[in-house]
């Protein structure tokens, strides 16, 4: 089990990991096994499995230009989520959500991550 303040810096570190691009530092906070799941019915939507397949639907994800704005870090008794607002602008199309990522921790890493939405359809027209 994790402290309040470890899952917050694992937060966080995911967190900086997205916005500046540093994919290693991603890597190194995920099982070998892990599996993300998103909503919705586009590009990247579904179930990722394995680290490196991952931080490669990580990394599409923030090719599209998107300003992942972080909100605050929950915790539970296991697990913790970040809530975040991302935003991005490409071809007249707008992605405003809000979201809840929910990661599920093993031996001090990510094991799995679960993304709920605020806006399944604009995540849908945004990532074709």
């Amino acid at each position: 089990m994790f402290a309040s303040d470890e899952k917050h810096a694992l937060a966080t570190a995911f967190h900086t990991g997205l916005v500046t691009a540093d994919w290693e530092l991603i890597r190194s906070l995920l099982t070998d096994d892990v599996i993300w799941t998103l909503p919705g019915d586009n590009r990247i939507s579904g179930r990722v499995a394995g680290a490196d397949a991952v931080v490669e639907h990580v990394r599409l994800i923030a090719g599209y230009g998107v300003n992942f704005e972080f909100q605050r870090v929950l915790v539970s008794r296991d697990n913790l989520a970040l809530s975040l607002h991302n935003t991005a602008e490409r071809d007249g199309v707008v992605l405003d959500e809000y979201l809840a990522t929910v990661c599920f921790l093993r031996d001090g890493k990510i094991s799995a991550i679960e993304t709920y939405l605020s806006d399944v359809d604009g995540m849908n027209a945004f990532f074709v």
